[in-house]
């Protein structure tokens, strides 16, 4: 691995922060940038390997089309993305056992990204291209509608009290971009420790035009062998939250 634990204590500089999503005329954020400490091991990886694995943003109106994914990995294969990878656990995870598919990870939090870079480089990844930025405008501007194979969600942020409900990721019109940027028979899978979480993600998705729950209404399913247990999972284990993950099919 990194020498990013001997590095910790000497902290470096922090990329530039991605942008603000616009809703109407109001900002609303479904995250906060906690960078925490950049170590200089993490931005050596900005430095070093972003050339070759990061996807630096541009709006639509500056290139004129979405992105073409195909010249980025040099190669036509179905393609994964997972929004708010973390450190990257899963994403490094699933490409290594799924080469035969293209993962490309969306991140606000430069840490994260930076760990991720340096594993994927020890790695020596061809399927993986990371995003530096926020989910919902990397999903309008970059990625072509019925164009993914599967969207990953993992633990996203609960935002578990009331008045920061409106932050929450999966909401109806999020939700309805997803749907669109899934491919015919394509996949939705999101994991959340929180069950009053899993019971707004039902209550949002159940009733979300093109997609169907797997399990049934309300329903979710066994940990698939594709996603590691994280983390974040243990972590929610050991505070006695159960997981709950959710499969919706594009139909």
């Amino acid at each position: 691995m990194s020498d990013d634990a001997a590095d910790e204590s000497r902290p470096g500089k922090v990329p530039p922060k991605p942008f603000t999503v616009t809703e109407g005329h109001r900002q609303v954020r479904s995250f906060v940038l906690r960078q925490g400490r950049f170590t200089p091991a993490q931005q050596r990886a900005f430095d070093e390997q972003w050339p070759r694995f990061g996807l630096d943003y541009m709006p639509s109106g500056s290139r004129g089309t979405p992105r073409d994914f195909d010249a980025a990995f040099g190669r036509s294969a179905p393609r994964i993305v997972e929004i708010g990878f973390g450190n990257g656990e899963a994403l490094r995870y699933s490409a290594a056992r799924d080469p035969a598919r293209d993962h490309v990870g969306i991140e606000v939090h430069a840490p994260g990204v930076g760990r991720l870079l340096n594993a994927l480089a020890e790695d020596d990844a061809r399927n993986v291209r990371v995003f530096h930025h926020d989910a919902v405008e990397v999903l309008t501007n970059e990625v072509a509608d019925g164009s993914l194979d599967e969207i990953r969600i993992y633990f996203p942020d609960p935002w578990h009290k009331k008045r920061h409900h409106k932050r929450r990721l999966v909401q109806p019109e999020f939700a309805t971009l997803l749907v669109r940027k899934l491919a015919p028979d394509g996949r939705l899978h999101l994991a959340t420790d929180w069950q009053e979480y899993a019971e707004h993600m039902w209550d949002v998705l159940d009733a979300t035009p093109g997609i169907a729950n797997r399990a049934g209404p309300r329903g979710a399913v066994p940990r698939p062998d594709w996603r590691p247990q994280t983390h974040f999972e243990t972590r929610g284990q050991k505070l006695g939250h159960g997981v709950w993950d959710l499969l919706y099919d594009r139909v």
